[in-house]
């Protein structure tokens, strides 16, 4: 079987971050509005008077400090709580394949490659700013790139499996290189009014470059030793947003066209999931889980995160083991262990392993096992 490599990846952040103690005081000024508008009701019994937030309760909760995100100012005005970005004319760049671009341009250039040596752009991720055409053609197109390109989602995963259907699409000689993408913005899924999750997800773009071992030049080389995919259906981490919401306007505006989750449902049942997912891919590489030097996981959660490597290593994991960004950036789904990928990458020597690995609604795991040459 043909080698296959990662040569490069790249990272484009948001010009905006928006600190726990900003979104508490956004939040805390509309509960306050809200309980007082229906404060008749709230007293009947007819509704329940919202919850404040704390700065405090969200990094226990999660370990988020702070999140990237594309407009600032929309979010954080109680009245609206939605970022406020224009739409562009047909003729103009989307927003989203911009990011793409500038991840992309970043990645590029650290495989020592041009537009000229890709052949597939996929970009993967959560959430699509339109129906179609698809995003990763816009994008082949703003790049340059002469061969073809499409889209998926499988939410929190869409980069391992992006990365899965990018090798298999070099070991079939489909391409001599392929770039995928994950533009996540996720501020346009998120409620940014519910207690429970509206500090979870921050913006970004991740971009990697896969090609076969035999042409890669770069200096930043992982050569994919093995993966694994797996979804099993639950409804525990939902959106219902879609072309169909139009045929019952009853639903139109409500909040399970947004991101909406029973995070303790998740947490119990994705930990032992992912844990032993890794544990499988690893030995199924040839290797031990000991030989395994980091894991680049998905950063949706710290306590998830930790319950993970401790399920595998039988201990807490040291910080370089498994590196956290999410502090920083928040859940920014599929983006998530590549931001950790790309930021927690050099330092490695040559011939050790690691793991990466996304996991999220779905439910949906994907597991790349990679070695540094």
């Amino acid at each position: 079987m043909k080698q296959v490599v990662i040569s490069g990846t790249g990272l484009f952040t948001p010009p905006h971050s928006i600190s726990n103690e900003e979104l508490v005081v956004a939040f805390n000024a509309y509960a306050e509005l809200y309980n007082a508008e229906h404060a008749d009701a709230i007293a009947a019994g007819e509704l329940t008077a919202i919850e404040g937030s704390s700065a405090a309760f969200i990094e226990k909760a999660s370990g988020i400090k702070s999140r990237y995100v594309m407009e600032k100012a929309g979010i954080l005005d109680p009245a609206r709580m939605t970022a406020r970005i224009p739409e562009r004319a047909d003729e103009e760049i989307s927003l989203q394949a911009e990011i793409c671009v500038a991840a992309a341009r970043q990645a590029l250039d650290r495989a020592g490659r041009t537009a000229a040596d890709i052949d597939m752009v996929l970009v993967a991720c959560s959430n699509m700013q339109r129906a179609y055409p698809a995003m990763a053609v816009e994008v082949q197109e703003a790049l340059g790139i002469d061969g073809f390109g499409f889209d998926m989602n499988v939410a929190c995963s869409s980069a391992t499996f992006g990365i899965q259907t990018a090798m298999a699409a070099v070991q079939s000689g489909q391409a001599r290189a392929v770039l995928v993408l994950n533009p996540e913005i996720t501020s346009g899924h998120l409620n940014f009014r519910d207690r429970d999750s509206h500090f979870i997800f921050g913006d970004a773009c991740t971009a990697i470059v896969i090609e076969a071992a035999d042409t890669a030049t770069s200096h930043h080389q992982f050569e994919i030793l093995e993966s694994k995919l797996k979804t099993k259906f639950s409804n525990n981490i939902r959106n219902n947003f879609g072309f169909m919401n139009r045929f019952d306007e009853t639903g139109v505006g409500k909040p399970d066209k947004l991101f909406h989750q029973q995070g303790r449902k998740v947490f119990k049942e994705v930990c032992p999931m992912a844990a032993e997912m890794i544990r499988e891919t690893v030995i199924n590489a040839g290797l031990e889980v000991a030989q395994v030097s980091r894991y680049w996981l998905h950063q949706a959660n710290l306590n998830m995160n930790l319950l993970i490597t401790r399920m595998l290593l039988g201990r807490d994991a040291e910080p370089q083991e498994a590196p956290v960004i999410l502090d920083t950036y928040a859940n920014t789904s599929s983006a998530g262990s590549i931001i950790a990928f790309h930021k927690y990458q050099d330092d490695m020597p040559s011939g050790s392993h690691g793991v990466i690995c996304s996991f999220g609604a779905g439910y949906s795991i994907g597991c790349v096992v990679v070695r540094k040459k």
